[in-house]
């Protein structure tokens, strides 16, 4: 089996009475990509959150290559190699598409000129090297999910976790998105993904991982986590096929 990028042990978050992540174990591989599904408010972004730094977990442990990274601050483990996407794009509107993605390269460097040429690089893998000088508040949906994907690539992840980089997507734009996760992946970065696109995820993912209400209910294939009956009942609903 390949070696396991990250691996959490109980991870657990509450607000006050509210356990949003409820004792969360899971892994994912070196060059695997892993789905993390569920309703609305089942924890997924939280989970996200703490395996990123944002929040330090209430419980439990989130470990990165071997090393316990649980409560370091978000770009401390940025640096380490966890890159991640947010739900609700927010580029540098006034700053232009390669001025953006310079951001995410200078994790790794203070020179303008490598951050650049990291920059320019990274937009070529993503497809938006014709509209570098483009203003970010100019860009269609799309493009910004795709800008959002490209900052995160220019701090050089091991893994890269996204969030809901399909939504608000029509179908050709997702088709188009699939691929460019599928060609990412295929370098060798893992991925860990939260999607409400199912066809989506399980075009990319080798296993996924369902929340309800921050518990984990259950974790396998796609196939076999489509076909589990309390996947149905709490997510897909009955009438799902």
């Amino acid at each position: 089996m390949a070696n396991k990028v990250l691996e959490t042990f109980g991870l657990t978050k509450r607000f006050g009475g509210l356990t949003a992540v409820d004792h969360l174990d899971l892994y994912v591989t070196e060059g695997e990509a892993v789905g993390l599904i569920g309703p609305n408010g089942a924890g997924k972004t939280t989970a996200f959150n703490m395996i990123s730094g944002a929040y330090k977990p209430s419980e439990g442990k989130v470990v990165f290559l071997g090393e316990d990274i649980s409560g370091l601050p978000a770009p401390e483990v940025c640096k380490k190699g966890i890159g991640r996407t947010f739900q609700v794009v927010r580029p540098f509107g006034g700053l232009t598409v390669l001025e953006n993605v310079m951001v995410g390269g200078f994790v790794h460097t203070n020179k303008t000129a490598e951050s650049r040429r990291i920059a320019e690089e990274v937009l070529r893998t993503v497809g938006m090297d014709k509209i570098a000088n483009r203003r970010a508040k100019d860009l269609t949906l799309p493009q910004r999910k795709r800008l959002e994907i490209a900052k995160a690539l220019a701090t050089h992840p091991k893994l890269l976790l996204l969030d809901e980089v399909l939504a608000g997507l029509n179908p050709t734009e997702i088709e188009e998105a699939v691929g460019l996760i599928r060609q990412i992946n295929a370098t060798g970065i893992s991925v860990l993904m939260i999607e409400h696109v199912l066809q989506a995820t399980m075009a990319i993912c080798s296993r996924i991982y369902v929340l309800d209400y921050g518990k984990p209910i259950a974790t396998g294939t796609p196939h076999e986590v489509t076909s589990n009956p309390d996947v149905i009942k709490a997510y897909l609903g009955d009438d799902y096929e």
